[in-house]
């Protein structure tokens, strides 16, 4: 069969509504050229989206690539059920010399599958030292941490899960941060708010509270939303006073995308428990890590019949392959100085936006690193259905593939978060598709 003669009608896509699919995208992509696919008619897209938020050296052949293939050379897969491998055991080094404060890694596959090992880490820790009472969990409002059952619980996006709610835990929500259309002019006052109001959960929950789990730095898919300077360190103090553990989930966060390689140093909040995903293989391979401290590890430990030992693991953890592909990525961030490209790519971004902020249908701009929300409503509502009756988000989709860029907006969020080491050139055409578009929604709506 030749790549023309693809058939995609036997595929079910993800969060997508297969009867709208049929109707206008045929395209399979077969390959990829630098910061573009290609599908099988020979049609190149700039990759607007960053392969779902995780690529960052574009696609074909390079140096993780390489690392790839050498590995599986030698060892394909070997388990981590009472074996070690040694690309494994030197991806855990590195790492912890990375994120500082952490003392060991636990590998699994993706990042949903990483926060489930955090929060059963988080529960057991308790449990270990007969403090039973200690199971239930906080997390923010907006904040979506994957599509396995604990993510989604402390996760919970209604519009995303409402038909799986029998399945779910009951967790706490905390204010979100969130300054667009609240009732407060300024940040200072909202964190504020947000801190009493979390620190009322706490002091009435403490003695039940297992942990807070939150994104760190922002929350990409509740709407980009950027936390104000400040607040994840005095959340991080939250937890400490009234002993809950943090877990922070920087599975999109972490690796340049806020413009810091390990957000919460950034953000000064040292966590007990942090998750790693995406960007980690460059988006090349599913690996996912939950990395956390002695002082929770070390309550595992103890006589077999203890039964205190975590209960928890995956088939591919570990995975060398995915694991050379990480060191590989890594060592590729410090040769090419990519943190200081991103950084310098984000001031470009933060230049550009102020021509979308002339807009009579942008109600918010939310930026930082290589991530931007555009928010669209008009007279305080927001934009879904244009008037031609199509939906914004399918619109944008549609239009941007028209003019070679794949994007994926969330609703009626207009979503900058290109893949991380992106060129100057393709950062500013894929910003050109996204205006010229956003000028077609002001006629439209």
């Amino acid at each position: 069969m030749s790549l023309r003669d693809v058939d995609n009608q036997f595929v079910w896509h993800p969060y997508t509504q297969m009867s709208d699919w049929r109707k206008w995208s045929n395209r399979v992509i077969v390959k990829g050229e630098g910061f573009y696919l290609v599908d099988s008619e020979g049609r190149k897209y700039l990759d607007g989206i960053a392969s779902m938020w995780c690529n960052v050296w574009g696609h074909g052949r390079n140096k993780v690539v390489k690392a790839m293939t050498e590995q599986l050379k030698n060892l394909q897969h070997s388990t981590l059920f009472g074996l070690a491998n040694g690309p494994s055991a030197q991806l855990a080094e590195i790492l912890l010399g990375l994120a500082r404060g952490m003392d060991k890694v636990f590998y699994t596959d993706n990042g949903s599958t990483a926060i489930e090992a955090a929060m059963k880490m988080a529960l057991q820790y308790w449990c270990n030292k007969g403090r039973r009472t200690k199971r239930e969990f906080i997390s923010l409002e907006h904040g979506y941490h994957g599509d396995t059952i604990g993510a989604m619980s402390v996760g919970y996006i209604e519009n995303f899960f409402g038909a799986y709610k029998p399945l779910l835990a009951k967790v706490h929500r905390a204010p979100s941060p969130f300054l667009y259309k609240n009732r407060f002019e300024n940040e200072s006052d909202l964190v504020e708010w947000c801190l009493e109001k979390t620190e009322k959960l706490f002091r009435k929950r403490a003695d039940r509270l297992a942990a807070l789990i939150m994104e760190s730095g922002a929350q990409i898919a509740g709407g980009a939303i950027i936390y104000p300077a400040g607040y994840q360190k005095k959340m991080a103090k939250l937890c400490r006073d009234y002993d809950v553990l943090l877990v922070l989930d920087e599975i999109a966060t972490g690796f340049g995308r806020l413009g810091s390689m390990i957000e919460y140093l950034a953000q000064r909040s040292q966590p007990d428990i942090v998750c790693f995903g995406k960007a980690l293989t460059a988006g090349y391979f599913p690996l996912a890590v939950t990395l956390t401290t002695d002082r929770i590890f070390n309550v595992f430990l103890g006589k077999y019949s203890d039964n205190k030992h975590l209960y928890h693991g995956h088939t591919f953890s570990g995975n060398p392959v995915g694991c050379a592909a990480a060191l590989a990525n890594i060592e590729l961030y410090e040769k090419n100085n990519l943190m200081q490209q991103i950084n310098a790519n984000a001031r470009y971004i933060a230049l550009r936006l102020r021509e979308f902020a002339g807009s009579p249908i942008v109600a918010d701009i939310r930026h930082k690193g290589l991530l931007a929300g555009i928010e669209l409503a008009r007279n305080n509502k927001p934009i879904t259905i244009l008037k031609n009756k199509e939906r914004i988000n399918y619109f944008i989709m549609q239009e941007s593939l028209k003019m070679g860029v794949h994007l994926r907006p969330i609703g009626n969020i207009m979503m900058v978060i290109p893949p991380l080491a992106i060129g100057r050139r393709d950062l500013e055409k894929l910003l050109d598709v996204q205006l010229e578009i956003l000028r077609k929604v002001e006629r439209l709506s």
